[in-house]
């Protein structure tokens, strides 16, 4: 049983890796994506996106033993942050 803190089914790993957001428009946006789980990630990045818009993101890997991410992605959440926005980001499938 989960404990009342954690009500999450899957856990959140902090990554800080460089990611590619290609937005609804067909535009790249270079960001950082500052956590990861199974079903979905949060990204900080520049530009702005609507709650609903879909985009497709691309986590390079380092090699042979942690290929790309590559996913088709939903936006739940956009809110400002300094001069960036973070995205919270449900992942609708994995691509690659």
């Amino acid at each position: 049983m989960k404990d009342y803190s954690e009500k999450r089914d899957f856990h959140r790993m902090q990554v800080n890796s460089s990611i590619t957001v290609t937005g609804p428009d067909g535009q790249s946006h270079a960001g950082v994506c500052k956590d990861l789980s199974a079903a979905g990630m949060l990204v900080t990045i520049g530009s702005a996106f609507e709650v609903g818009d879909e985009l497709k993101a691309r986590i390079e890997g380092n090699g042979d033993q942690f290929p790309a991410l590559e996913t088709l992605c939903e936006v739940v959440r956009c809110e400002p942050d300094g001069d960036r926005y973070l995205l919270g980001i449900n992942i609708i499938e994995v691509t690659q």
